[in-house]
This record gives C-alpha cells, structure tokens and sequence, in this order.
C-alpha cells in the first residue's frame, strides 16, 4: 500500500513543465528549432506569400510537424504533398461550389460557406484517410480555403511551401530526432 507521499512524487514525476529528452538533447532541440525557422523563413520569402496568411498558416502547423516528429507518418513527403494535394483540391472545388450556391441559387453567401467549409473538412478528412496521405493541417487547408478568397497563385504557393518543407525534412533526415 503507497502513502499519499509516495502518490505525489510520482504525479509530480509525470508531470513536469520541460521534457525530460530535452535535458541530454539541448543542441539538437535547438537546431532543429532554427532548421525549421529557417525553412519556413525561405519558403515565405522565395514565394513572397504573406497576403493569404489564413491559408498560409497551415504551413506552420505542418512545420511543426516535420521538425518536432521527423519520423511520424505525417511528416513524410507522401503524407505532406499528398494530404496538402486532397486538401487544396477539395478546398478548392468546395469554395467554388459555395460561390455557384450563392451566385446562381441565390442562397446566402456566408451560410452556403459555412456549410461547404465543414463539407469540405469532412470530405477532405475522408479522402485523406482513404488515399493513406493522412496530413492534419491539410483538413484545415481545405476549410481554409472555403472560407476565404483565394486566387490560383495561393495554390501554387502553399503546394510549393508544403513541397520545399518535405524536402528539407528529407535532406536531414538522418539528423534529426522526434523531440515530442
């Protein structure tokens, strides 16, 4: 039988504000925090894309991903590009099957986007659980795109964003440890 003592000092264990790894792994949990800094720092510079910045903000989560759990499925190119390509592809159809609603139905406009963004997360979700490209920032790429304006050049430029930060992951690869 444990006392109340011993039960604290093992919840105080459990719990704990820095993680344990962090202690033997410093340099790395640095580097790779300025690895994905820099590569997210490029990747919007060399695509000047900070006008759609809610369609752009997915690539932070998906920096997150790449840098902080290397090994996770979701950071591996097919997971990235292939959730990012559902995503913009059922975003994009919903977003314009939203204005066609609006415009031609004459139905209202932000009822017809609410509506075709949770069609759009629910359809994307799927399609990514189908195709096996499970990408969790891509779901919320899709509802991002319904819910806001969005021209072909933001396409290219998150398709380009997610593509470059696959390939980083990829190049260091070896170098890298899941922090989380």
């Amino acid at each position: 039988m444990t006392t109340l003592g011993e039960r604290l000092a093992r919840a105080t264990v459990r719990w704990r504000l820095v993680d344990s790894k962090f202690r033997h792994n410093k340099l790395q949990y640095v580097l790779q925090t300025l690895l994905a800094v820099i590569t997210i720092m490029v990747v919007l510079l060399a695509l000047d894309s900070v006008q759609q910045t809610v369609l752009i903000a997915s690539l932070g989560a998906s920096t997150f991903i790449a840098f902080a759990m290397p090994r996770s499925y979701p950071s591996r190119p097919r997971y990235m590009i292939g959730g990012y390509c559902v995503g913009t592809v059922v975003g994009c159809l919903l977003s314009l099957l939203s204005i066609g609603l609006a415009d031609q139905v004459g139905l209202d406009r932000r009822t017809t986007q609410i509506v075709c963004g949770a069609v759009a997360t629910g359809l994307a979700f799927f399609l990514m659980v189908l195709t096996d490209t499970e990408h969790p920032p891509a779901a919320a790429l899709a509802l991002g795109y319904v819910l806001n304006e969005w021209q072909l050049d933001t396409v290219v430029v998150v398709l380009g964003g997610v593509t470059a930060l696959a390939v980083v992951t990829q190049l260091f690869r070896a170098r890298l440890m899941d922090l989380v």
